[in-house]
């Protein structure tokens, strides 16, 4: 990058984004610097992009733009690829005018211009052709993901949500012990991954590791998120990873919120909004062997979230042994776990070997008395189950303590 340029304003003029007298300053700078690039970090307008490009006489490329170009270089999955692809098409298709030469790469066969078709109708027919192609075959892998998740083992889901590079990954390879990938870079995970953990005392949780969100979302990826939106949805509590060495990292935790509720389908963002406000959240503060005085860190960002953990996959002065934080982390999932199983006493005659079998495979068996032919199993069992229960007929009552 040779310079910088900013301008403060009420709101976007309609023909620059900027003003007119700002265009003729960056337009000086470019000359004067010999730049053959301008990047804007907002998204333009079509009408913007082309007016800016005849102005300055360079290639003006704005926020959404690079972070496709991002994406691009990031998809590694088929499902990932497909995302990009549509999204890359769905911002060409209005910038056509401008950008059409790009489709030398993507145009149909012969035969496919009709009578007095001009070749910029012919490429948009083409675009729109191929996102529709592309629509169909992501909702044939949105079935198979859903059928996926049907046939996974049935143990309580955590998802992990955050920023762009800020460690969920990591955080994942520390929990687990897989080799995950891992690198330190904007969205170096397009694709959701899932890990059975350990969190100690018989309990294991299915961990999902998801895309990192950013700032200013371009609206044209928001199908590319759609995976990490279904996940979440999914989930049975959700862990936001924040990095805690990021000066702005409460602007990120409110990019976060916000892009969770966020979906093309105005009915969908109402139900995953109330989904979201009401799933438990953990608040894990990453990367925090970074910070010069972790404890009245988290001192301080326990008057805002009183559930937050500090955790770091990197040892550091700070945490003198690997697992440091994590211990912390695996804790927390084990004490969600444990709310997400609340005690409850069933009472079950010592006749039904199959009502007996069920409690031992599917809840956790705390302790159990017999009683004149009644055996009282006190367990740790799911809603779920608990309402298989009641409907059956089944004496249940909840609360107590264990033993």
């Amino acid at each position: 990058m040779v310079g910088r340029l900013t301008q403060r304003i009420e709101k976007p003029t309609s023909n620059f984004y900027i003003g007119e007298g700002k265009v003729e300053e960056l337009k000086e700078r470019l000359t004067a610097e010999k730049a053959s690039l301008v990047f804007f970090d907002e998204a333009l307008s079509p009408v913007q992009g082309v007016n800016l490009e005849k102005a300055l006489g360079v290639r003006v490329m704005d926020r959404s733009e690079v972070i496709l170009d991002i994406f691009a270089t990031r998809a590694r999955s088929h499902e990932a690829r497909l995302q990009v692809e549509l999204a890359q098409l769905e911002y060409l298709l209005p910038r056509l005018a401008r950008m059409w030469t790009h489709l030398s790469r993507i145009r149909g066969g012969i035969g496919l211009r009709g009578p007095g078709e001009t070749q910029l109708e012919t490429d948009r027919r083409v675009i729109r052709q191929k996102i529709s192609g592309l629509r169909h075959k992501l909702a044939g892998v949105a079935g198979h993901r859903e059928n996926q998740r049907r046939g996974r083992r049935d143990v309580p889901a955590a998802v992990l949500v955050g920023y762009t590079n800020a460690g969920k990954s990591s955080l994942l390879k520390a929990l687990s012990g897989d080799d995950v990938f891992v690198e330190d870079r904007l969205f170096a995970t397009l694709d959701t991954l899932t890990r059975e953990v350990d969190v100690g005392e018989g309990y294991r949780v299915r961990v999902t590791d998801t895309v990192g969100f950013i700032r200013k979302l371009p609206h044209h990826l928001v199908a590319s998120f759609r995976a990490t939106l279904e996940e979440a949805e999914d989930a049975d509590l959700l862990v936001h990873v924040i990095d805690a060495s990021a000066e702005m990292w409460e602007e990120q935790v409110e990019v976060v919120e916000e892009a969770l509720l966020e979906t093309r389908n105005e009915e969908t963002t109402r139900n995953a909004e109330v989904g979201m406000r009401n799933r438990e959240v953990i608040h894990v503060f990453n990367k925090s062997d970074l910070l010069p005085d972790p404890d009245a860190f988290l001192r301080r960002v326990r008057e805002r979230f009183a559930d937050a953990v500090l955790a770091s996959s990197v040892p550091r002065s700070a945490f003198p042994v690997p697992t440091s934080g994590i211990d912390d982390l695996r804790r927390a999932l084990r004490d969600s776990v444990q709310s997400l199983r609340p005690l409850a006493t069933v009472k079950v005659p010592v006749s039904d070997g199959k009502l007996l079998a069920t409690l031992h495979r599917d809840a956790e068996v705390v302790a159990q008395v017999q009683e004149d032919g009644v055996m009282k199993v006190t367990v740790r069992v799911e809603a779920k189950l608990l309402g298989k229960l009641r409907r059956d007929g089944v004496e249940v009552v909840v609360g107590g303590t264990p033993g």
